[in-house]
């Protein structure tokens, strides 16, 4: 495991976590349910392990809501504030958490790798053609990092 480690929190601070290492992968997704669910034009989610996820303070709710795929997402939500700090989606159970980069004391350190589901963008974004940008989704094995495969493979087993 890294040395490096990344705090974060809710607004109202009755919720702290850390990140025990860099994330596997950040996703800047543009669907309209990321769309829906932040209140903005997408959501940016750095994709880690749930063991590298560690509470600091406070207990968040677990809140089932359903999602595009219909295999639902479990966002994790401040009991006071509500502000959501990760998501486990159901095809991954809670192995890979995907957590809100902006909950994060220091955002910055995570800028987006790849930009999803570019389709359904707002049309006033524009986007950088330095990062990939993907109409759907993309294929992992071709744009992770191969340390980042590593992992997944030993959080997945394949």
């Amino acid at each position: 495991m890294s040395a490096e480690s990344f705090e974060g929190g809710c607004t109202c601070r009755a919720v702290r976590y850390r990140m025990a290492s860099k994330p596997l992968f950040v996703h800047c997704c543009h669907c309209r349910w990321c769309q829906r669910e932040t209140g903005t034009a997408f959501a940016l989610n750095a994709m880690i392990e749930s063991d590298r996820v560690v509470v600091l303070k406070g207990e968040p709710e677990l809140v089932n809501t359903p999602s595009n795929s219909g295999k639902g997402q479990v966002i994790a939500r401040c009991p006071a504030c509500r502000i959501a700090l990760w998501s486990n989606y159901g095809g991954g159970g809670d192995r890979v958490r995907f957590v809100r980069v902006g909950t994060l004391d220091e955002p910055d350190n995570f800028p987006p790798d790849v930009h999803i589901f570019t389709t359904s963008k707002q049309p006033w974004v524009v986007l950088s053609h330095d990062k990939p940008i993907c109409h759907e989704y993309y294929d992992s094995k071709k744009l992770w990092p191969e340390e980042s495969l590593e992992r997944r493979r030993a959080v997945f087993g394949k």
